[in-house]
């Protein structure tokens, strides 16, 4: 028997990120997004990780739309992946979309196993100074 799947499995699934307009390419300023509910599976031994993002980056010509990112974080919650992957590939996957002058992507790992992670990674376009 086959399980349906339901209308946010559905929206998570098929979700991309989303870059919209930016309506002040002239200006430099900041936007932050944390999303706290963050999971991902350990690839060593399946148990889940879970953490709270912060993105924060100075647009250039896009913005991301919010709906898409939190749609799209949530497409991590059956990934096996190492901490330091799952931060790069959300750095990459909006660096991709959105080409921001420059961007932070952090992320808070709860403690498990008496271990605490903090993974930051920062990307800056090709000219730009902070």
């Amino acid at each position: 028997m086959t399980k349906k799947l339901k209308k946010g499995q559905l929206e998570i699934m098929n979700s991309e990120l989303m870059p919209v307009e930016n309506k002040y390419p002239n200006r430099d300023y900041i936007v932050q997004i944390s999303l706290p509910e963050f999971t991902c599976l350990c690839p060593m031994y399946g148990y889940p990780d879970f953490a709270t993002i912060n993105v924060t980056y100075i647009p250039d010509k896009y913005i991301i739309e919010l709906k898409s990112i939190k749609l799209y974080i949530n497409k991590f919650r059956d990934e096996e992946m190492f901490h330091e992957a799952a931060i790069n590939k959300i750095l990459d996957d909006l660096v991709g979309k959105i080409d921001p002058r420059w961007i932070k992507v952090e992320g808070d790992f709860n403690r498990r196993g008496n271990v605490k992670t903090i993974v930051t990674v920062e990307h800056f376009k090709k000219g730009y100074k902070k």
